[in-house]
């Protein structure tokens, strides 16, 4: 019961908080949560609106529509439901819904331009949209170690590598800006914010389960097999000597909100 009853994760919460106060509520709508992972914003929103919407959350993953079916069970939550799909083929008509929301969920999609096109189809006029997105500047702390770490080790096409991995999920505001309004969005506000990290040292950071199990992976299969350990505990040194000197290890982790309309 406790696990399905973890309703702020780490990662999503700082962007989540921002949703949820850029969002109008308004009664009698349905709405659209694109991307639901495990159930945050989906499941708050549906409380905080109550038995007068119906939330909907869409998601590619069975894990995560089983994460959510037992987090309503255990919250008795009745006005949500959640969807198996893909935001570039929205399994639902023409002007379904008054509210559409992404918490960093538009990051992972294969296709922004034809997953934003079908957010317009689905909006119903006047709707709103609020999507939250990080930013290529996440984690730069790091990033900045790492690309240095390669080119001492003469690793040049893998910085390459480094550089296509971050712009492959994290595109600037100008970049997203101009996706949304050629879906045929308005754009009300953009408001560029974001959070911090901290650790006491680079070994803690390298070994913290959401790094672990969420980014170290796909850090490392941008390297030759033989290059792997070597890399990482140059890194590891150079981020613990970067927390000696100033006292900790701060991780910056910035995002946009756009707040966009159907007109």
């Amino acid at each position: 019961m406790s696990l399905s009853y973890d309703d702020l994760p780490l990662w999503s919460a700082p962007f989540g908080l921002t949703l949820l106060d850029t969002i109008r509520m308004r009664s009698h709508i349905n709405v659209l949560d694109i991307g639901s992972g495990g159930g945050f914003p989906m499941l708050e929103l549906a409380e905080r609106m109550g038995k007068a919407c119906m939330v909907y959350g869409l998601d590619p993953s069975a894990e995560s529509m089983e994460m959510i079916t037992e987090k309503k069970r255990v919250k008795d939550i009745v006005f949500a439901k959640i969807v198996k799909g893909v935001a570039e083929e929205i399994p639902f008509p023409d002007g379904y819904f008054g509210l559409i929301v992404s918490n960093n969920g538009l990051n992972n999609v294969n296709d922004q331009a034809a997953s934003l096109a079908e957010c317009y189809r689905v909006a119903d006029a006047g709707a709103q949209m609020v999507l939250t997105m990080n930013l290529p500047h996440t984690m730069v702390e790091f990033y900045d170690v790492f690309e240095e770490t390669l080119l001492e080790l003469d690793l040049k096409q893998e910085i390459v590598k480094m550089h296509g991995h971050i712009g492959e999920k994290r595109q600037p505001v100008e970049y997203l800006k101009e996706l949304i309004l050629g879906a045929g969005f308005d754009i009300k506000t953009i408001n560029v914010d974001g959070f911090k990290m901290k650790y006491c040292d680079g070994s803690a950071f390298l070994n913290h389960s959401f790094i672990r199990n969420y980014f170290l992976g796909s850090w490392k299969a941008l390297l030759p097999d033989k290059s792997v350990e070597p890399v990482f505990q140059i890194i590891e040194q150079k981020l613990n000597a970067i927390a000696k000197e100033k006292g900790e290890l701060v991780i910056s982790i910035p995002y946009v909100c756009f707040d966009c309309i159907k007109s």
